[in-house]
Order: C-alpha cells, then structure tokens, then sequence
C-alpha cells in the first residue's frame, strides 16, 4: 500500500515513521510512506504562503485553494494510480474500523491534512475528496488525524502484524463490532486476583466461548450502541449466553475475577515465573 501524507509540517512525521510496526511495515516493502510540503507549490515563491485572511471577516487563517489543489493533483499525477483522497476535517464522516477497513481496500491512499481555521471550500468542490473526522474535537492540524488514520490502516495490510488474527480479533472487528475480551499474561495470581479458570484449562474450544461471552458482556456495559447497531445482539444470543455464563463471569461480572489469597498460586506456577 503507497500512502501520500500532504501537509504543512512535514517534518512531524520523521520520528513516527520510524518507530515500531510501521517501521518494520516500510523497510519490509508492505507499506510506503511519501511525505509532501504543501508550500512546495505556492505561488508565492519569496515567503510559500499558503493562506490568507477569510472573506467576510472572523478570526484566523484560511488556507488557499490554489496551492492546495494544484498540490493534490501534482501529487496524484506520481503514480499510475490518483489514489483515494481523504481530507481530515472535523467535518467529515466519523472515523470508525468499519471505515477502516474501507480504506485498507484501496492500493493508495492521499492523506491531505488542513491547519489554521480550515480549508478554502473550493478545494472541496473541486476536488471531492473523502471527507474523514477521527472525532468530535478539534485539533491544531490534520497530521496527527492523519497518523491515527496510517495507523489503523495497515494493521490491515496483509503481512504486517505478525499475526493476522489479531487484527481480526481486535475491539469493533467482525460482523458483531464488539469490545476486544479480557486478556491475561503471567504471574497466575496477582494481588489476590486469579486468572480464569478456563484460560488455563487448554479446551480451546471453552476458551473461545469464554472470550465471546466476555467481549459481549464487557460491550454491554461499556458500549451498549455496538450491540444495538448488531444484527447478532438483536437476535438475543448474546442475551441468552450472557445469562447462562452469570456463573463462570463471577456475582459482578468480572471476567470471573474473584480475589483469592496469592498462596493458591501453585508450586509449579512460582517455578515458572
């Protein structure tokens, strides 16, 4: 996948391409970065200004359109494909992993990200761009809107994670949209809290119950408008597995979590560790 960030500040982006997943993403040839300054193509070549004073008065900046659409379409032109455009707007339809995975379809991505007041509304008109907000709040400019967006997209990118499961098991994944389920690693006991039961009894297959039972009563509490918006929940499975799992989720429904004294952790546990 080929993504082109446009930007004022491209130079916020020189530590994040170069940490963790993406990094390893990139130097693998799964992903690529390209990084454009939008002041490349003002026509103001003594000072680059790309913005002037908004028509009909109020505060700040508004940035111009013949910079920023003559830099889209020069920056389309670098490949064979124009690519998906996306404007990062608190305007634009909310970002969700369902959009996500919308995204993650197309080879190339266009990543324009607006600064000062916003942008000139005949760079919208002219170049139709796929208006995407990460939530309703405003930032300082787009590239962190855009870093958000690079990062949920190529954990889909086939051979990025180690694991391709685990993206297929994160929270809002999967036809039901649910919470990811309660996850536990070593020591056994902690504080007085045990680890379920089920995750230590190798029946895979109880395993996978226990997780779904648990993603479900966690969205519930958390989330309800996910299962509501699920065609599973409103079926009233997840109603009746809820009901019959009261007992392996513990009387408040903490993923069985009930405090017992750190000595029941077993001889052979304590080797381990």
């Amino acid at each position: 996948m080929r993504i082109d960030v446009l930007t004022l500040f491209p130079e916020i982006f020189h530590s994040y391409l170069g940490q963790s997943v993406l990094k390893k993403a990139i130097e693998r040839g799964l992903v690529e970065i390209y990084l454009h300054n939008i002041r490349d193509w003002s026509h103001d070549k003594k000072h680059h200004k790309v913005d002037d004073r908004p028509f009909g008065g109020g505060p700040g900046m508004v940035l111009m359109a013949p910079p920023v659409v003559e830099c889209v379409e020069a920056v389309q032109a670098m490949a064979d494909q124009p690519g998906h455009l996306v404007m990062l707007t608190p305007q634009g339809r909310k970002l969700n992993q369902a959009v996500v995975e919308e995204l993650a379809q197309y080879p190339r991505l266009l990543l324009l990200c607006g600064r000062y007041e916003g942008f000139d509304e005949r760079i919208r008109l002219i170049l139709k761009p796929d208006e995407i907000s990460i939530g309703d709040y405003v930032l300082n400019g787009g590239e962190v809107a855009a870093m958000v967006v690079i990062d949920a997209v190529i954990r889909l990118v086939p051979g990025v994670l180690g694991d391709e499961e685990s993206s297929r098991q994160d929270s809002f994944s999967g036809p039901e949209r649910l919470l990811d389920h309660a996850q536990y690693t070593r020591p056994r006991c902690y504080r007085g809290y045990e680890v379920p039961a089920v995750l230590l009894s190798g029946n895979h297959r109880a395993i996978a119950r226990w997780r779904l039972m648990d993603r479900r009563r966690r969205t519930e509490e958390r989330r309800r408008d996910l299962l509501e918006s699920s065609t599973a929940s409103r079926s009233g499975e997840g109603v009746r597995d809820e009901k019959t799992s009261k007992n392996s989720l513990g009387e408040r429904g903490d993923a069985g979590l009930q405090p017992e004294s750190p000595a029941t952790e077993t001889q052979e546990d304590s080797k381990q560790e």
